[in-house]
């Protein structure tokens, strides 16, 4: 029997690349930090502009209104602390954790966050426009109109929180994960995603910024949610 042979450029050959093509990559995971913090000495005192705090641990402090900005946070733990209107823009925290902190109006602008686990933190109002996160773990809490326009993050997840109207306009978003989250209000207006896992949102509301979500992966459930917000996206009227 002829073996028969396909042109590179027949029909058949053109269907077959683009059921190859058609295949859905799969997400890539974000990587989470792995913070092992050594024998830290407790410290007592107030935040200080340039500030250099190693192996520190900050417990139970109320840092209200002061002044940390260009501080650098290398193997510490901040637990339990009052943070209202702090001043921490341009501070680096890294190889860290934030444990139970909460304040309104904390000013984490242009801030860096690496290796670093936030865990059941109430914030509201906090200020990370320009911020640069980098294998952050988020665990619980809950995070109020939070500012993250222009800021960059990697390698993040968000788990078990709860995001008030968080403002994610102009930021670009690589390998971030919203696990078992809610998610209400969100803006993504002008944000560049890559690799963004809405999935298992168990509450996911998009207020501005629909058309920025190439780049993420949503669920068929999510999908028939936000099917309204799509159609005004597209200009489509949807009449019974």
């Amino acid at each position: 029997m002829r073996k028969r042979t396909v042109s590179k450029d027949s029909p058949a050959s053109r269907a077959g690349g683009a059921g190859r093509a058609g295949r859905a990559r799969p997400v890539r995971e974000a990587r989470r930090p792995e913070v092992r913090l050594p024998p830290l000495e407790p410290y007592g005192g107030g935040l200080e502009p340039d500030g250099d705090y190693d192996g520190r641990e900050l417990a139970g402090l109320d840092l209200a209104g002061q002044d940390g900005a260009g501080a650098r946070f290398l193997d510490c733990a901040v637990r339990d602390c009052g943070l209202d209107e702090a001043r921490l823009t341009s501070a680096r925290f890294l190889d860290s954790v934030l444990d139970g902190v909460r304040g309104v109006g904390t000013d984490l602008a242009g801030a860096q966050l690496r290796d670093v686990e936030v865990r059941e933190a109430r914030l509201g109002g906090a200020q990370l426009h320009g911020a640069v996160l980098e294998r952050v773990w988020v665990r619980g809490g809950k995070i109020d109109y939070v500012n993250l326009r222009a800021a960059s993050l990697k390698d993040v997840v968000f788990e078990g929180c709860v995001l008030g109207e968080p403002d994610f306009g102009g930021a670009a978003l690589e390998r971030v994960e919203f696990r078992d989250c809610v998610l209400v209000g969100a803006d993504f207006g002008g944000a560049r995603l890559k690799d963004v896992d809405l999935r298992t949102v168990q509450r996911l509301e998009i207020a501005r910024g629909v058309d920025a979500l190439a780049g993420a992966v949503i669920s068929t459930a999510q999908l028939l949610d936000l099917a309204p917000v799509f159609a005004a996206q597209l200009g489509v009227r949807v009449e019974d």
